[in-house]
């Protein structure tokens, strides 16, 4: 089950049972702080320094960690409790190749079904994300929250037209396995890179239905944040 038809699920039962709307928050903090690399790859997430940190019980706690190793966010050691998932260069290169085989397909599908609508929701997107700071300290070394939340609905709406929700929650899902990889390069990646720019350039090939040409600047703005996350992993 991906993340986004879990939390769905989170918040339809959320209404009628107030302790899984607990389990729901939980659940989502610690997947952000996880994705942010406030919890670091690899470290233990031991049950009660967590019921501290996050001030909920054990019982919700323990659900929250079962659904983040569906993410694969969390690992379950075997009668040793939960741990951050591992990074590794051969995962990252998996993922960044299986996000591009997905996301190569769902932004020509994507493209296929544009309209009026669709574009002006892109125009939209690309807005907004070029209005925020990329980071939040002077130094680089901290990811702008609000421009990360920005980026991830810029990127999504590239896609939302591909026709498939299946699609769209593994795209989700890769996005976020993503995100952990880039924040051990914010850093080196971005004081030089015209991100802003990039991303314009996608959005022109989009709007103009050139889906060649779109997919091209795409991958290659994946393959360019990866020349920098390769760097850190084998340093």
């Amino acid at each position: 089950m991906s993340a986004g038809s879990k939390t769905g699920q989170l918040r339809l039962i959320a209404e009628t049972n107030g302790a899984v709307s607990v389990t729901q928050r939980v659940y989502l903090t610690i997947r952000s702080d996880i994705i942010s690399g406030k919890l670091i790859p690899g470290s233990k997430l031991k049950i009660e320094q967590l019921r501290k940190a996050y001030g909920v019980g054990t019982s919700p706690l323990r659900e929250a960690l079962s659904l983040l190793t569906s993410d694969y966010l969390v690992e379950r050691l075997d009668q040793r409790g939960f741990r951050v998932s591992q990074i590794s260069q051969r995962e990252y290169d998996e993922l960044l190749k299986t996000r591009c085989w997905l996301e190569e397909r769902a932004l020509r599908e994507s493209i296929t079904n544009g309209c009026d609508q669709s574009d002006e929701q892109l125009i939209l997107a690309n807005y907004r994300l070029s209005r925020l700071p990329r980071s939040g300290t002077d130094d680089n070394s901290t990811a702008h929250a609000a421009w990360e939340v920005a980026h991830k609905t810029f990127h999504a709406t590239l896609i939302n037209r591909c026709g498939s929700s299946i699609l769209l929650k593994y795209c989700d899902q890769l996005y976020d396995q993503n995100v952990r990889y880039r924040q051990l390069s914010v850093s080196t990646a971005y004081p030089d890179r015209n991100v802003t720019e990039e991303h314009n350039s996608i959005c022109d090939a989009v709007l103009a239905r050139d889906a060649d040409l779109a997919v091209r600047l795409l991958l290659s703005h994946y393959e360019t944040t990866s020349v920098f996350v390769r760097h850190e992993l084998e340093s």
